[in-house]
């Protein structure tokens, strides 16, 4: 979907989040990129000189503070598609695990994708899409374990989903849609070498897939190809 509409983009500096904004800048879309420390953000400050429809925002969503200024400072501005995708994968291969990091997983993938959807509510449900997306994992889906392992991402995940799930019916009075998303195993830095798909394409999906979202389909759990995920 291309036009004059716009995106608010969390982890917008690298990997997914950086390919978002520089497909929907490419389809004439007014793009709010953000990131934790814009000024360390080469290649997304690269992108924005690109394209001066990319303003770039500085933004950590673990500081909750932060996003409450930030929607405050954009109070006025309506934001036609909201995309959660910042998140961490902390190490918990094993059952030896450091529960400050699996505290600070839940803090950056399950709760802050809560806080920015309620704080920029207000923001999406005045815009003419209405759309809000959150990146989560098939490891977060309880169906598909079979492999065991990975406590902290996964159990933060689920949380993600159960979430962005109870926030798809809360938000329907305000003919807010919601989804959640699957990038696939993605060519970045948190999907590793061995992924099978590059940046473009899962992005390319998942735009195909906000693209195609509206009430009716709400409350999804969807795959970057556009399948639905067993939860």
């Amino acid at each position: 979907m291309s036009g004059n509409y716009r995106v608010l983009i969390t982890g917008a500096n690298r990997g997914l989040g950086l390919e978002f904004a520089r497909q929907y800048a490419q389809s004439g879309w007014q793009v709010l990129a953000c990131c934790r420390a814009p000024q360390h953000a080469e290649a997304l400050q690269a992108l924005a000189k690109a394209h001066s429809s990319i303003q770039v925002l500085a933004l950590d969503v673990a500081d909750f503070a932060q996003i409450d200024a930030l929607a405050q400072q954009l109070k006025d501005i309506e934001i036609d598609v909201l995309i959660n995708n910042a998140g961490i994968y902390p190490d918990s291969s094993s059952t030896n695990i450091n529960t400050d990091d699996w505290l600070e997983a839940f803090t950056v993938n399950s709760i802050s994708p809560y806080k920015v959807t309620t704080a920029f509510t207000s923001h999406v449900a005045k815009s003419r899409l209405k759309k809000i997306a959150t990146l989560t994992s098939k490891m977060g889906s309880i169906d598909d374990n079979t492999s065991g392992g990975s406590y902290i991402y996964r159990s933060s995940k689920v949380a993600a989903n159960m979430v962005m799930k109870s926030l798809s019916i809360d938000l329907q009075p305000l003919g807010v849609s919601v989804v959640i998303l699957h990038p696939g195993w993605v060519l970045t830095d948190m999907g590793g070498s061995n992924a099978l798909i590059d940046t473009k394409t899962s992005v390319s999906g998942m735009r195909r897939v906000i693209d195609h979202l509206n009430p009716a389909t709400t409350g999804r759990f969807i795959n970057y190809d556009g399948q639905h995920i067993p939860w």
